[in-house]
């Protein structure tokens, strides 16, 4: 592996950890100059950490608005002020009488697109200030409900006061959040006892590695085989391929026009799609244009 390495590595980031903590252990084993995570995990929290390595950083935000899988365990009967188990406990309700087909019926109700109000204690910011750190001053700010999607809610058992589901989501939405609507709901409260991500923005456990796995790979010099390059990441998004001579161009940032490329690109406008070289190497991304002329630049790479 060369200096400064450009791609992708896939954390299963463990409990106790910030997803900060994990994302500079991480620019260190690679050396990397710049890294970012697309995506935070609360502390307790595990499960896939995307951490964008040096000019693979400028991707992020391509990866943000994607869709998540976790797998969460609902507490009911305890409300907390962080909707969590780290919050200080607000109320302590019974649960008797809760019967699962109740439990069904109320999370059956969050499928599909609703409104959320997020929580207090978020990363959600307030004038450039972080919301937890209003609430956790005495301040609290609440934020207006946020639009957000629910493709999937499944519940893999019911064993009151626990209820253990995964769900698939859209990118802001707030399982913790969802937990504590649910519990309310039902009449007892409840909060977020703990939480896994399966899966985000199209990468998921399966290509996760752990910090002491990377750790070895770094002994044996073979940190590469994690690291997943960039045209490769940008899953999903339509690709198109170019000669040497319109590399150079878009290299350079040059205006180029919908019919300089060599094949027809029949696509949605604003929708973006990568521009690769011979090799297959990521040049740039790039958009559609309104009016079906002049390509819009997203961002250009260096060769």
């Amino acid at each position: 592996m060369g200096p400064d390495p450009n791609g992708v590595v896939i954390i299963d980031k463990p409990a106790g950890a910030t997803s900060a903590k994990v994302l500079a252990a991480v620019k260190k084993l690679y050396r990397a100059k710049k890294a970012g995570h697309a995506g935070t995990l609360d502390p307790f929290a595990t499960g896939v950490l995307v951490c964008c390595l040096n000019q693979a950083t400028r991707l992020a935000r391509f990866f943000l608005h994607d869709r998540k899988k976790y797998r969460g365990t609902l507490r009911l009967g305890i409300d907390t002020d962080t909707q969590d188990l780290t919050g200080r406990i607000l109320a302590t309700r019974s649960t008797a009488g809760i019967k699962a087909a109740d439990v069904q019926a109320v999370m059956a109700r969050f499928q599909g697109t609703s409104e959320q109000v997020p929580p207090a204690y978020s990363a959600l910011k307030h004038k450039g200030t972080p919301l937890y750190r209003l609430a956790r001053s005495g301040q609290p700010v609440q934020k207006p409900p946020r639009k957000v999607t629910i493709d999937r809610l499944e519940i893999l058992e019911v064993a009151i006061p626990q209820v253990h589901f995964e769900v698939t989501c859209s990118a802001g939405t707030y399982i913790r959040t969802l937990c504590a609507d649910a519990g309310r709901q039902l009449g007892c409260g409840g909060h977020l006892q703990a939480l896994r991500r399966l899966a985000s923005s199209g990468f998921d456990l399966d290509e996760a590695a752990s910090l002491d796995d990377l750790e070895q790979l770094a002994a044996g010099g073979n940190l590469e085989s994690r690291l997943i390059p960039m045209a490769d990441a940008l899953r999903g998004m339509p690709a198109v391929t170019v000669d040497r001579r319109m590399a150079v161009r878009i290299g350079q940032g040059q205006q180029v026009m919908q019919s300089d490329l060599a094949v027809q690109v029949d696509l949605a406008p604003e929708t973006a799609f990568k521009v690769l070289d011979n090799g297959g190497r990521l040049l740039a991304v790039m958009s559609m244009p309104n009016d079906g002329q002049r390509l819009n630049y997203s961002c250009v790479f260096n060769r």
